[in-house]
């Protein structure tokens, strides 16, 4: 039986450039000869097809990077890369997919196809609410035996505490502790904010704020229980990720200095260990959420996660040892370094974030 050929299309030239085709393919820019008219087909193909093709560039890229610390850094610094999703690309597309699973729940939003938790049993309930009065008790003693809660209302928040009509308990601090230093009162009924100690501030932070700013910012803040300024603080932590890249890369520049790597090479090395973070974090995330769907047992379910956690510290170690060759000891120091300027940058970045925040909301 004859070979069938594949069918070519009605016209002789490649639709994208031009070129004269020769093939199924174009051979100037590898367009797939078609037709003008298109399938649905072909629109699912297009769009899914790197997701469902085990070959395609997107598991070549995955797996090494999930199971293989250092190998897609070392492969790209020598030339293999082809097969690899460039890795800039790679980061900007985890780090969205992260972003995405870690601040939107679909249970929130599609609570029918979940079994909605059982009120518990009165009697649970009323357990519950004497052990949070205990505490709350414990914390007012505690507070009134420091001197930062007065007697006087110390004993108003305990007669708040026995009366069940009450779901509220306002408590003022008092004493020469709250005095000291700068300080931002809340007036929970109108939301007014008072800013006491403004002398107290940094120079820096007084050119940009006067006193009234603060106040207004802290309004604004409260007046949505702080979601809008929780919410610039979120917009803010993936540039201030980028941020932190080129400082860790100029650090593994300082501890390498023999290396003869440029400083875009090491900048590299971070954005696939960042882009290895993310990934892990979204699976972590995914797998907490499934165990509590499948009613998975808690420690087991607190294992993997743990596990998966250390992961990430050790995969650090390995890639540096495969990227940059040198012995246990002298990556072990290294290491140790490089993880303390990690927590530093991220410190400061993530408070450049909050800062941020605060000057624009």
């Amino acid at each position: 039986m004859a070979k069938r050929e594949p069918q070519l299309p009605d016209h002789p030239d490649c639709l994208n450039c031009g070129t004269v085709l020769r093939g199924q393919y174009c051979g100037h820019c590898g367009q797939r000869a078609t037709g003008r008219l298109i399938s649905l087909w072909e629109l699912l193909r297009d769009g899914f097809g790197d997701l469902l093709d085990i070959d395609s560039r997107l598991w070549r890229t995955m797996i090494p990077l999930l199971v293989r610390p250092g190998r897609l850094t070392r492969d790209y610094l020598v030339g293999r890369r082809a097969r690899y999703m460039p890795p800039f690309r790679m980061y900007l597309v985890l780090s969205v997919v992260f972003f995405i699973v870690a601040f939107f729940d679909p249970r929130d939003d599609l609570s029918l196809l979940f079994e909605p938790e059982p009120e518990p049993a009165p009697e649970e309930q009323q357990a519950q609410e004497d052990e949070a009065r205990s505490k709350a008790q414990g914390v007012i003693d505690e507070l009134a035996e420091e001197g930062l809660l007065s007697e006087e209302r110390a004993d108003e928040a305990r007669a708040a505490l026995e009366d069940d009509d009450d779901d509220s308990i306002e408590v003022t601090f008092s004493g020469d502790a709250v005095d000291q230093g700068f300080n931002i009162q809340v007036d929970p009924e109108t939301g007014k904010c008072t800013v006491t100690g403004y002398e107290e501030l940094p120079a820096w932070l007084k050119n940009r704020l006067t006193k009234d700013q603060v106040a207004e910012r802290c309004e604004r803040i409260t007046a949505d229980g702080g979601r809008t300024f929780g919410s610039l603080i979120l917009d803010n932590i993936p540039v201030a990720l980028i941020v932190l890249l080129p400082f860790l890369a100029l650090v593994l520049k300082g501890l390498y200095p023999l290396s003869r790597r440029y400083f875009v090479e090491h900048l590299l090395f971070f954005v696939h260990f960042h882009t290895f973070v993310f990934l892990i974090l979204t699976l972590q995330i995914l797998f907490s959420r499934l165990a509590g769907i499948v009613s998975l047992p808690e420690p087991i379910a607190i294992l993997v996660l743990v596990a998966a956690s250390l992961y990430s510290p050790v995969y650090l170690y390995k890639a540096m040892r495969l990227v940059y060759g040198q012995g246990h000891v002298a990556t072990i120091l290294k290491y140790v370094v490089l993880a303390g300027a990690y927590w530093l940058g991220a410190t400061i970045t993530m408070l450049g974030a909050m800062g941020f925040a605060l000057l624009t909301v």
